[in-house]
């Protein structure tokens, strides 16, 4: 992760999100435990305007999937968490379930939201508490309950935890980062007034935590003018119940997704995280094994993990689990069997729900004659299984590789393969899916 000395505006890379299943890494601190319920209620019903789109930023799509979804799953993978409330416009509630079922979601449930975004957390609230349902629900209540913004889809479990614990032990919590830029005030003619000191400010950002009783009252409390003005859900907790919220330094991943090329960062982040590493099956073929070898030294300097297996029998069938991107390697076989089956097992793993998964097929040509009868292959078929795949989120391309027994020739080729494989598993083009390349 970048240190907390990087650009605050810059979209910082988070060092946990998505590149293993449910979105841990290996090298993810050990989860922690949390004695008590903590729920989250995510205020979604913004309009978008700032980005200049038609559709609200939350519900933009990329890599499939709307910029919500991926939210949701950044609370859904820590186990701690109870339920999650996503708190949405009435004209979206459909759509917002649409997204639930499609992309299946666990522990989230929709409600409306209201017409500012204090009602509309407020909403979420009562909802956590059974009171949007009219039910008295009080042994069901949350302890704690984060608050966080439907568009930060990076938020890390290590945070979430520093954020609850603090909410639970003082009655509220919050994120803050250094401002970014001097804050002045101006005259009602658009002079200068006067500046703040900016070393004695911080940003407050999300997400933000509170025990249920301290958010449940600060809103009974409130006014009118605090619905309909006010967005900062730490300032009704002090004036309100008196709660004086400790404030905690969150990472720079915590940035919200605001504007349109907000949106091409995030997914520019997500096929990082999906990119670290790779696995190749060489079906327990000699000359398959030599040409992985030669790849795992060619794509290290290309920083990218590659995995060599015979096949995905027994343990090695958790890498359907764990990897979202596969090189099938064909040795004199111009026939897509070997893929075919690996895209079952893909398909009945049910891996590409929430991402995109590449699998690369390297037919490799041992012979010294390319224009053997074995050696060729059927682009059309490639086609047609690549646009069937497509349909089931996985990305297939094809790469035609002939030995060479001149070693600098046979360098250079290696070189190409792990160089196209790279690019291939780093853009996830849907418009490059069934074309055979050749190294």
């Amino acid at each position: 992760m970048q240190s907390d000395n990087c650009d605050p505006d810059r979209p910082a890379h988070p060092g946990t999100f998505p590149a293993r299943e449910a979105g841990r890494s290996d090298h993810e601190p050990a989860e922690r435990s949390v004695d008590f319920p903590v729920s989250v209620v995510l205020p979604a019903g913004g309009t978008g305007e700032r980005t200049g789109l038609q559709t609200p930023k939350q519900f933009c799509s990329f890599l499939g999937r709307p910029l919500i979804s991926y939210t949701v799953q950044a609370f859904e993978r820590v186990s701690w968490i109870q339920s999650i409330v996503v708190v949405v416009a009435k004209e979206n509630m459909d759509l917002m379930t649409d997204i639930i079922q499609r992309f299946q979601h666990r522990k989230v449930r929709v409600v409306p939201g209201g017409s500012t975004r204090h009602r509309s957390i407020c909403n979420g609230v009562l909802a956590l508490g059974g009171e949007a349902e009219g039910e008295a629900a009080a042994g069901d209540r949350p302890k704690v309950v984060i608050i966080h913004d439907a568009v930060r889809p990076f938020v890390e479990e290590d945070f979430l935890y520093k954020i609850a614990m603090a909410a639970k032990e003082q009655g509220a919590a919050g994120a803050i980062r250094p401002l970014v830029s001097t804050v002045i005030a101006t005259t009602a003619e658009g002079y200068l007034d006067h500046s703040l000191e900016r070393a004695k400010y911080r940003a407050s950002e999300m997400p933000q935590g509170f025990t249920y009783d301290v958010i449940y009252q600060a809103y009974q409390r409130c006014t009118e003018s605090d619905f309909e003005f006010g967005t900062e859900c730490l300032h009704l907790a002090l004036q309100y119940c008196g709660t004086n919220a400790k404030l905690i330094q969150g990472p720079p991943t915590l940035w919200k997704v605001t504007y349109k090329r907000d949106l091409a960062a995030a997914e520019s982040i997500i096929k990082d995280a999906l990119s670290q590493s790779t696995c190749i099956i060489t079906g327990e073929s000699a000359h398959a094994a030599t040409l992985a070898d030669a790849l795992q030294k060619a794509v290290g300097a290309l920083d990218m993990e590659l995995e060599v297996i015979p096949d995905l029998m027994g343990e090695n069938a958790s890498y359907l689990l764990k990897e979202w991107n596969f090189i099938r390697v064909s040795v004199n076989c111009s026939c897509l069997s070997e893929v075919e089956a690996l895209l079952r097992d893909l398909e009945a793993a049910n891996r590409a729900l929430l991402h995109p998964v590449v699998v690369i097929w390297v037919h490799f040509s041992c012979s010294d004659e390319p224009s053997i009868s074995e050696g060729k292959v059927e682009p059309d078929g490639l086609m047609e299984l690549a646009s069937a795949a497509k349909l089931r989120n996985i990305l297939l391309y094809g790469i035609q590789l002939q030995q060479s027994k001149e070693k600098e020739r046979w360098e250079r080729s290696v070189l190409k393969v792990a160089e196209i494989t790279s690019v291939l598993i780093q853009e996830r083009s849907p418009a490059l899916v069934g074309q055979l390349l050749q190294a």
